[in-house]
């Protein structure tokens, strides 16, 4: 049984900086293309960030290309999601998302998902 546990979020200010991490359990880790989405309060959960098993290719919604940073510790079974320069229209839950076939994306979201992590940007 595939387990995924978000850690790192909190209340920054705006300009700021967070790093959140998932750990995967319950299973090989490098079986699995993993990502990240967010779901703000009174919208649809959205696709923020995707990376491959081996970590060599990486993909971005627009609204955060060049403020976060995804990445992945083969090693320890985690995958992280650097998020810089942040917006008040950051703030959401975010949610750590693992799928063995398919790297998720704005169109795909694998089986697995996280409990989420709060990020509160303030203004």
């Amino acid at each position: 049984q595939v387990h995924l546990v978000e850690s790192g979020g909190g209340l920054v200010q705006a300009g700021g900086s967070l790093s959140l991490s998932c750990k995967l359990s319950g299973d090989t880790f490098t079986k699995y293309a993993m990502g990240w989405f967010r779901q703000a309060p009174g919208k649809e959960r959205e696709f923020i960030a995707g990376i491959t098993w081996s970590g060599t290719n990486v993909y971005y919604t627009n609204s955060v290309e060049g403020r976060f940073t995804i990445s992945r510790d083969n090693a320890g079974n985690t995958v992280y999601l650097q998020m810089n320069n942040l917006k008040p229209d950051d703030t959401a839950v975010y949610y750590c998302n693992a799928d063995e076939w398919q790297v998720p994306s704005r169109k795909f979201s694998g089986v697995y998902w996280g409990q989420g992590t709060q990020v509160l940007v303030s203004s």
